[in-house]
């Protein structure tokens, strides 16, 4: 796939997840690389993911209603999409800052680097504790060079928390779990029950009247529910009320949904969520590997309470390998494959060097969207349940097998008034939302937001009265 085309690159995805071919006739790719500062082909990954969710969004209102429509998705402005939480301003103020002050990379003994992320209070004090230093980076510093790098990671993920050793590509493909990763699939959608075909009436958008189940965090799965809810769906974003939120964050990946809050270590919250997922059809889930399964929502009990559902799965490390069971963040996982290393020696800087955007995340989120869709779909002639499973390090995986940009330093990276032309607003409770608006343009049903995103817990635990 190394510097195939975007049309190709669509195609694949496409072919893998069982499209019809004829619909690719009607998807309009505009843009070249690079949009954004990388070595990377990030502007193909944004154009290609976020064209694959609306193909198949459009797919589906054709099998709903009988008509066509065209899907036009520019790279500059899928690439901004990709940095959408940058952008986000209520009443015109920038986001503040989300990192914690000890996040980010570190020198060990071993002369190597450390990421560490620390923005959730529990795995800020879990590295603390694992360091025995103070809460300032200084202390942070003199501590790690006490730690070889691969000792380190290995400590921390022993303790339930997230870090891991930079390392290069080649050190990665030689890594026992790189080699897993290499035998799985980027995107996968299994049959997991029996239930009949049930085709959705015609509706005036793709996923109206669709109801989903939305318990995810942080970026990737948030994604996804917004990406679903652009086109109709009623997404439900369930948060528990002893969970931190994530300010900015949660405004601009709570477009277009209801939230509610269960604190799901009570049966009674628990009933309340199957409740709820009796009368969905699908069901995202982003926490830790085996996490909601302990709480009796695996994709298996899902389909037993739900016949026909569509449970998606999304981990940081993947299913198979050494390092199923890890918790990780997409720049955590940007370190440990090998991108953060490439990235500096692109562009001849010293030490890690970040991708201009989280586009592990985004296009996770995209592609879990793609899948729901796909599933959806087949659900509606084939019957069944069905299980979307993607992970951070198989979309990872995908982006490095891209190739990369010459000269891909060279471009601008664009700032909040250089993207003027791709926001857009609406009122909220929260006060007036500057955002970027989706990139997948479809010519009939125009991606948009019915709701705006309102404060974590803001809705009942009820699904809203289907429309006449």
């Amino acid at each position: 796939m190394t510097n195939a085309s975007p049309a190709q690159i669509l195609a694949d995805l496409w072919f893998a997840a069982g499209g019809d071919p004829a619909a690719l006739a009607r998807v309009i790719l505009t843009s070249a690389e690079p949009a954004l500062p990388s070595s990377f082909r990030v502007g193909a990954a944004a154009q290609t993911s976020i064209a694959a969710a609306g193909l198949a969004a459009a797919e589906l209102w054709r099998q709903r209603t009988g008509r066509n429509q065209t899907v036009s998705v520019d790279l500059r402005h899928a690439a901004v999409e990709f940095r959408s939480e940058r952008h986000a301003r209520i009443a015109g103020q920038p986001p503040a800052p989300l990192w914690d002050k000890i996040s980010g990379v570190y020198r060990t003994a071993d002369g190597r680097w450390v990421r560490l992320h620390t923005n959730f209070p529990h795995h800020r004090d879990g590295i603390l504790k694992l360091l025995q230093c103070a809460y300032e980076r200084e202390a942070v510093q003199a501590a790690l060079l006490k730690w070889d790098a691969e000792r380190f990671e290995t400590a921390a993920a022993e303790a339930k928390l997230v870090a891991t050793m930079m390392r290069s590509p080649a050190e990665w493909a030689a890594h026992a779990h790189g080699q897993a990763l290499a035998t799985l699939p980027l995107l996968e959608i299994t049959r997991i029950g029996e239930a009949p075909p049930r085709r959705l009436p015609k509706a005036e958008r793709p996923l109206s009247g669709v109801r989903v189940l939305d318990l995810t965090r942080v970026l990737a799965g948030p994604v996804c529910g917004r990406t679903l809810a652009a086109h109709g769906a009623d997404v439900m974003r369930v948060t528990g009320p002893h969970l931190p939120g994530l300010g900015a964050h949660d405004i601009d990946l709570g477009r277009g949904k209801l939230s509610t809050e269960l604190d799901l270590r009570a049966g009674e919250e628990r009933e309340r969520l199957a409740s709820l997922l009796r009368e969905a059809h699908v069901f995202v889930q982003g926490y830790r590997p085996g996490g909601l399964a302990a709480l009796g929502f695996s994709p298996e009990a899902c389909a037993e309470m739900r016949p026909g559902i569509v449970a998606v799965t999304l981990s940081a490390y993947g299913h198979a390998g050494p390092w199923a069971g890890r918790r990780g963040f997409d720049s955590l996982v940007q370190t440990a494959s090998g991108f953060n290393h490439a990235e500096a020696e692109a562009a001849g800087t010293e030490g890690p060097k970040e991708l201009p955007c989280q586009a592990l995340d985004h296009a996770t989120g995209y592609l879990m969207a793609f899948g729901v869709i796909m599933a959806l779909m087949r659900k509606a002639s084939e019957g069944g349940s069905w299980h979307v499973r993607v992970s951070l390090a198989q979309t990872g995986r995908w982006l490095a097998d891209l190739g990369r940009v010459e000269r891909g330093f060279a471009v601008a990276d664009p700032g909040h008034a250089d993207i003027a032309d791709l926001l857009d607003e609406m009122d909220t409770p929260l006060g007036r939302l500057t955002f970027v608006r989706h990139a997948a343009v479809l010519s009939e049903t125009p991606a948009h937001w019915d709701r705006p995103p309102a404060r974590l817990g803001a809705h009942a635990p009820l699904w809203p009265e289907p429309e006449e």
